[in-house]
């Protein structure tokens, strides 16, 4: 028993670790949670205490083992997971395995935190070990019993009462209700004229704006001036009153006077260091980084990168809601701010920040460099781009919140024009950058770093005569509110107390897989399903996803945690009023209504009624009402989904009747071949070939382009381009090193191919902003995952011709949106006739015992633990 054994996470940390602790420890990783709850009803039992019952994750199996193994030659066990819920329970999780197993028998266990991998946190962090935190392990339990409460009773509802595979989740579906009210918000939104009446004065050669702000003595309002004939009369009247004060030998228009000057000083404070909120905030903001891809990324550097003298951690831990900053680390903060920048830039003293959230673990760090000394340009070398990028946003931010406060110095002019009429100009300058020499934080509605700028007004003084060079009246609308994006939605589920910052990354990734929402220029749209699905929470369980209850259920698993309230009574207290309305949704609500259906009337030609409805596959319009009975010469229903722009609520008749049209015959290319406009499981899209047959091939239409009025010359432009384009269309192409990047509009969405691999774009970034290493990087990771093969820029082999045929295009015709149609998912492989376990056809029917139920249910208990 020569050496103790360390149990990390992540195989990285691993190695960091062993590297610091030497020869007498061993460190081996957990990858991540050991077990989990059984993927099946029954796994919490609500009558009997909430007993939960846990099954050893498959994945994970062997790495137990190992551990399992490496402990019988080790005289302790420390378990040096994450500082925080979800550590404490991987490591109470693995003790509980390991208990049962007697492997801990005569072993000591110790629990070791540290907020930062380097050596002085590490080593001091084992010469002060602790126990389990019994508090922190039912909190986790606690969070985990009520999602999955939440998602194997809720789900399924939402199975029976709309279409399989979607999910509702206890803070996802906030969440969403969320991204649909501001949705509504913004449809139902009006907007609204109004004017502003604007002045172009110049003194000493400089020209200068000013605003009109008070006219006949009355100041104006946002809508005083609400039309061009009224914003015309005092423009007019304005030009009339300068031009009266205007005297010999003045140029311009006509003249104002300067009435009053004020001057005024403002300090601005520098922001608070990074807690995960506002890591993700900022990193969307100014690096165009999604919630995950900051997360992920900076994952990788607090785990450590190998910076020429071993793996080494470059930021303190990403999960935090404190805005602290550990003593030694002000020292040496204060002191490169003192070496780099002058003691100008210096405060007197270290600033302290308070922390807003009132559930923060104040015996954690805010999020900033291990080592302050470590500038970005010294690890250009060694990070990615991606990786270095949020460094330097961490490093900024950590040097500028413990530098001075900016001084700003406004001034503002009042210039008279006539009496009871004052046009106001203003201006700033920068007195003292302080901590603007580093460092600005960004704009909720700006992607790049605004800077503060000198807008300097020329020297006035009251009385001075300043002439005008035109008099301008602007028209303006008001706007609705913007979409969310990453960092605003972040933003509101703070606000509001939905989730805690280690969620954030994993509430919207749900949103996304579900399909619920979608991404448009960076913000957050609800899909037809997402509406739906929200929809019906909102009209049936209206509590459970209203904000003020989820924050007061998020602040009672906090308190758990604290040690304030036990979890038993507090799941309790959830699950019993929740019970009675799963019971009673079940019994009272029907398909038809959750389902949206609505009648809107008769064909004109068929005289057949027009439905829209909510399907498997999305919403979609229905012609014709089927019997039921088998009747051959009776007449089936046709099923058409609904374009991208179009919503199931405001469907019209018409707009349905043109549906219906689909697929229309346009005409022929040049080459004879029939072009066909369709409507599909994906989207609409083109159809060309002989007699419109499958030998031609497909073009998806862009956005701007309706199927049901695109042109034949249109439709020939696109095809065409299409052609040259290798029959997909192209969005943007790079060359490395004489290899070929492109990225491709695909039948399955975006991707990028160098000519022999395909990678998909993930759906959470934009494919006309991927840069060459994103590409790259993404076609390496494919490669990775395909076993050994390589894109042809990464090797001078080249691949085999792949003898996979692609799926086609269905035919014109529409199938049901409650089957799967020829363009769905391929076919397995088949598993041999003398290995497929027979299942008994009563067995099947019931679906008691099948196989199919153990998927079904591990499918299940996979989107609850996502939720």
């Amino acid at each position: 028993m020569e050496k103790s054994l360390v149990i990390v996470e992540s195989p990285a940390k691993a190695k960091t670790l062993e590297r610091y602790l030497g020869k007498s420890y061993r460190v081996l990783a957990s990858y991540g949670h050991v077990r989990d709850l059984l993927p099946k009803t029954g796994a919490v039992e609500p009558e009997n205490g909430f007993r939960m019952h846990y099954e050893i994750i498959e994945r994970n199996k062997r790495h137990v083992r190992e551990i399992e193994k490496a402990l019988k030659t080790a005289d302790a066990l420390y378990l040096a997971t994450d500082p925080d819920r979800e550590g404490e329970a991987i490591a109470w999780h693995l003790c509980q395995l390991l208990e049962a197993r007697k492997a801990l028998a005569d072993k000591q266990v110790h629990r070791v935190v540290f907020h930062e991998i380097t050596r002085q946190a590490i080593l001091e962090a084992f010469e002060r070990p602790r126990t389990l935190a019994d508090n922190l392990v039912n909190a986790q339990q606690a969070r985990r019993a009520l999602d999955y409460l939440v998602g194997f009773n809720l789900s399924p509802l939402l199975w029976r009462k709309i279409h399989s595979g979607l999910s509702a989740g206890r803070v996802q579906s906030p969440a969403l209700r969320m991204i649909v009210e501001r949705e509504e918000e913004i449809e139902r939104f009006e907007p609204r004229e109004y004017w502003t009446v604007e002045a172009d004065a110049t003194r000493d050669g400089k020209g200068f704006p000013c605003k009109l702000t008070h006219f006949e003595g009355e100041k104006l309002e946002q809508f005083s001036i609400g039309d061009t004939g009224r914003a015309e009369w005092v423009r007019k009247a304005l030009e009339k009153e300068a031009a009266a004060q205007k005297r010999a030998g003045e140029t311009g228009i006509g003249t104002v006077v300067v009435e009053k000057i004020e001057k005024k000083e403002r300090q601005r404070q520098p922001a608070a260091p990074f807690i995960t909120s506002t890591l993700q905030q900022e990193a969307f903001r100014k690096l165009g980084f999604n919630a995950r891809r900051t997360m992920r990324t900076a994952q990788q550097l607090y785990e450590g990168v190998d910076i020429g003298d071993g793996v080494t951690g470059l930021i303190t831990y990403m999960r935090t809601d404190s805005v602290n900053l550990a003593e030694n680390a002000l020292t040496e903060i204060r002191g490169f701010i003192r070496q780099r920048y002058g003691e100008a830039l210096l405060p007197t003293s270290a600033r302290k920040y308070k922390t807003r959230a009132k559930n923060a673990q104040e015996a954690h760090e805010a999020i900033r460099p291990t080592s302050i000394q470590r500038e970005p340009g010294d690890l250009t070398r060694f990070l990615s781009p991606e990786q270095l990028r949020l460094y330097e946003l961490v490093w900024k931010r950590t040097v500028a919140c413990q530098m001075k406060s900016a001084r700003i110095h406004t001034v503002a002019a009042n210039l008279a024009c006539g009496k009871g009429n004052l046009l106001r100009a203003t201006g700033s300058t920068i007195a003292f950058a302080g901590f603007l020499a580093v460092y600005e934080e960004g704009s909720d509605d700006k992607a790049s770093e605004p800077r503060e700028r000198d807008k300097r007004l020329p020297p006035l003084a009251e009385g001075d005569r300043v002439p005008l060079a035109r008099i301008r009246a602007e028209q303006h609308f008001t706007v609705p509110p913007p979409r969310y994006s990453d960092a605003s939605l972040v933003k509101a589920l703070e606000e509001h107390g939905i989730g805690r910052p280690s969620t954030y990354a994993t509430i919207i990734g749900t949103l996304q897989q579900r399909e619920y929402v979608e991404v448009r220029d960076k913000r957050f749209v609800p899909t037809e399903v997402g509406r739906t699905v929200n929809f019906f929470l909102t009209e049936h369980f209206k509590r459970y996803v209203e904000y003020n209850f989820t924050a007061r259920l998020e602040d009672e698993l906090d308190s758990i945690s604290r040690g304030e309230k036990e979890w038993i009574p507090v799941l309790n207290e959830f699950w019993q009023p929740f019970k009675l309305r799963l019971e009673e949704k079940r019994n009272s609500v029907t398909r038809r209504e959750v389902a949206q259906t609505r009648e809107l009337g008769q064909h004109p030609e068929t005289g057949q009624p027009v439905f829209a409805r909510m399907g498997r596959y999305g919403p979609y319009v229905q012609l014709g009402e089927g019997s039921g009975a088998k009747d051959k010469n009776e007449q089936k229903p046709r099923f058409v989904g609904l374009l991208r722009d179009q919503r199931l609520d405001a469907l019209t008749l018409d707009a349905a009747v043109a549906l219906l049209s689909l697929p229309r015959e346009l005409g022929e290319t040049e080459k004879g071949e029939t072009i066909i406009a369709c409507q599909g499981r994906y989207g609409p899209y083109l159809r060309y070939g002989k007699d419109g047959g499958q030998s031609g091939g497909t073009v998806s239409l862009p956005s701007e382009d309706n199927p049901c009025t695109i042109t034949l010359e249109r439709a020939r432009e696109l095809i065409d381009a299409s052609k040259k384009q290798g029959g997909r269309e192209a969005i943007k192409e790079f060359q490395d090193n004489g290899t070929r990047i492109r990225v491709l509009n695909g039948r399955f969405g975006p991707y990028v191919t160098d000519g022999s691999l395909n990678a998909s774009v993930p759906k959470d970034q934009a494919p006309g902003e991927l840069s060459l290493e994103q590409a790259v990087a993404l076609l390496a990771q494919k490669a990775k995952r395909g076993r050994g093969y390589r894109p042809a820029h990464a090797s001078s082999a080249k691949r085999p011709a792949s003898s996979k045929k692609k799926a086609g295009r269905s035919s014109g015709k529409s199938a049901s949106p409650g089957k799967k149609t020829a363009r769905g998912k391929s076919k397995a492989p088949a598993t041999p006739a003398k290995k497929r376990p027979a299942l008994k056809k009563k067995a099947a029917r019931s679906g008691g015992t099948s196989v199919r139920n153990d998927v079904a249910g591990r499918r299940m208990a996979k989107r609850a633990s996502e939720d």
